[in-house]
This record gives structure tokens, C-alpha cells and sequence, in this order.
């Protein structure tokens, strides 16, 4: 039988009313979030609409999914375990933010190519100094809301956390520092005499890379796909939230949000913790 998760850990009179019209089954009150044993089948463009309607998270577990079975959550970085995209705010102390990020925001849409983007983009930093990373990170580099709480409660259950991102190794080692990640996979922004080449080394960790270190971290962890949690905001997070036994859009773009298992628009990354309860946990 179907789960519908609500996101809340409050409804109005007037919500519930609204729940119980569109989705058969009894609501329960999982402390934190809500629960439905849904009697039909969940229907992605129903529940967007329910969505937009109550301004709440409302989600479907996918068939199969079994949160006591995770073995692992991979999620991308920018914008998603934080709130900036790191070569938007490095491309401002080049006074070329305007330029950069209308391109970041294309390649999430998924308009343009996302290596081709990233090698325009590093391009445009040519010649900075790579002092530049360290006050982004000091003083933009922010955690989305619920990221520590949602990375506690995962080590605490001996969940590996993996960060992966078409960003830049800079922010995934320092982040990894920080946090207590297992494992990172990033670009490395080439350098020499304390300024920046304006290219990428090697290859770019694009949508492909993304969904390939999943797999690959499966094999490593032996554990099976349908056993990882993977969270990502855009186009380039497809591939990889595909592969997942849940794959979360994360305050996503419209596409991302319409294939992913689920979307969290209104909540932290905590909520995704409420996909994970078992009832012995919250």
C-alpha cells in the first residue's frame, strides 16, 4: 500500500479537509511529519497540485523503498547542502557574477550543456586570485536549513554521507572537514603562482560522473542502488537521483521536481529524515 509523507508537523482544520478529499486513507500523526496508507495509486500531477494548493511538501515513497535498508545519502552541493553555487560567488570578486550566473541558472534548467558551461564559466575567472575561494568560503558559504540536523541524525544510524558536485574540491574537502563526510568527488580548479588558469583538470564531473560515483560508492559499500538516498536542485542531478532508490529535488527546478521520487519546496533538509522514519525513530 502506497505511503504519502506530509512534510508538517501541523494541518489546519481546512488542510486536513482538503487531504482527505484528494487522498483515500487514514492520516496518522507521525510526530513531525504526517502519514497516509494510501488505497490508490499516487499520481505524480495530483500531488504537485495538492502541493501548490496547501504550500506543503507531499510526497510518495516509492514502491520497493525501504528506509531501514539505507546505506547511504550522496547529495549535491550547491544549492542544495548549500545555499549558494560557489562559481556565481567567486565569479563576483571578478566583478563577471551577472554573466556567470545566467549561465549556472541555464545549465540547471538543463538548456545547455553542463560541462560546456562550467568550462565557459571557469573561463571567465581566468586571472583571479585564488584568495577569492577562501573569502567565499569564510564569508558566503552558508548550510541549507536542516543540513547538520539531517547529517547528525544519519551518523548516528551509521548512514555514509557523500558529497558530490559539479562544483569545485576546494568547498567538498573543506566541507568534508567540517561535517564528517565519508566520501567527496568535485572539480579541481587549476592554478599556478596563487591566481587561477580559468580551467577545470581532468575530466568534469558532470551528470554522467555523478550517477557513475553513486554506483561505483555501491559497489564499495556493497550495498544495491535501491539502498542509497541521493538529493540534487538541478538538471545535471538527473542521472543520479535516477539510479537511487529515493532520489529527492531539493528547492529543485520544474523538471527536476517533476522526475525525481521527491521534492521538498517549502521544508529543510531535515524533512528528508521523515521519508527515513521507521516508527522508531523521527
Amino acid at each position: 500500500m502506497p505511503i504519502i509523507l506530509i512534510h508538517s508537523a501541523k494541518l489546519t482544520n481546512d488542510q486536513r479537509t482538503t487531504l482527505n478529499e484528494h487522498l483515500a486513507g487514514e492520516l496518522q500523526d507521525c510526530g513531525g511529519h504526517f502519514r497516509i496508507r494510501h488505497t490508490g495509486t499516487p499520481d505524480h500531477t495530483a500531488l504537485e497540485a495538492l502541493r501548490t494548493k496547501l504550500h506543503l511538501d507531499i510526497n510518495a515513497l516509492p514502491a520497493g523503498f525501504d528506509p531501514t535498508r539505507v546505506g547511504l545519502l550522496i547529495t549535491d552541493m550547491d544549492s542544495t547542502l548549500i545555499s549558494i553555487e560557489c562559481v556565481d560567488e567567486i565569479a563576483d570578486f571578478i566583478a563577471v557574477k551577472p554573466q556567470v550566473a545566467a549561465i549556472t541558472e541555464a545549465a540547471m534548467r538543463g538548456e545547455i550543456d553542463f560541462e560546456a558551461s562550467l568550462r565557459q564559466r571557469v573561463a571567465l575567472l581566468t586571472g583571479l586570485n585564488t584568495s577569492a575561494l577562501q573569502r567565499v568560503y569564510d564569508e558566503r558559504l552558508r548550510l541549507n536549513p536542516g543540513a547538520e540536523t539531517l547529517i547528525d541524525a544519519l551518523q548516528a544510524r551509521g548512514i555514509k554521507l557523500a558529497l558530490v558536485s559539479g562544483g569545485f574540491t576546494f568547498f567538498t574537502d573543506r566541507l568534508k572537514a567540517r561535517l564528517g563526510l565519508d566520501f567527496t568527488l568535485a572539480n579541481v580548479l587549476a592554478e599556478k603562482d596563487g591566481k587561477l588558469l580559468g580551467s577545470v583538470e581532468g575530466a568534469i564531473v558532470g551528470a554522467e560522473t555523478k550517477a557513475t560515483y553513486l554506483t561505483a560508492l555501491c559497489h564499495e559499500l556493497e550495498i544495491h542502488p535501491s539502498q542509497v538516498v541521493a538529493m540534487g536542485d538541478g538538471a545535471n542531478d538527473l542521472k543520479m537521483l535516477a539510479v537511487a532508490g529515493l532520489g529527492v529535488a531539493y528547492h529543485a527546478k520544474p523538471a527536476v521536481r517533476a522526475q525525481a521520487d521527491a521534492a521538498l519546496h517549502h521544508r529543510g533538509l531535515d524533512a528528508v529524515l521523515d521519508m527515513l522514519w521507521t516508527g522508531e525513530n523521527s
